[in-house]
């Protein structure tokens, strides 16, 4: 059976939280980017910088275990029809004929 994407438990958790705290310093910079001075500006930047840095590479790693996860999914799956070509078009007759009534039922 296929696990869950991805693999390492938290991903998701964790680019969900740093996408939050992206968006909590962009937010708090446009609110409050008037009021600081040079120091604070500069410093309120960098933070920004580094969160969306982390956000970005979270992403990145996110997408490359999905493809990985996909690509293995894929070859299972051709693996499975080159083995069992007949179990194969059986269940494809049945989907289409299944998802046939479903749309003729509108």
């Amino acid at each position: 059976m296929i696990e869950s994407i991805p693999t390492k438990p938290g991903a998701r958790d964790q680019l969900m939280n740093d996408l939050k705290s992206v968006i909590q310093d962009a937010e708090q910079w446009l609110r409050h980017g008037s009021q600081l001075t040079g120091e604070e500006l500069q410093a309120a930047k960098a933070k920004f910088e580094r969160t969306l840095t982390t956000a970005k590479a979270d992403l990145i790693r996110l997408e490359e275990a999905v493809v990985e996860k996909t690509k293995i999914a894929a070859k299972a799956t051709d693996e499975y029809v080159h083995e069992n070509p007949w179990k194969s078009v059986g269940i494809g007759a049945a989907a289409g004929v299944i998802i046939g009534m479903l749309i003729s039922r509108r």
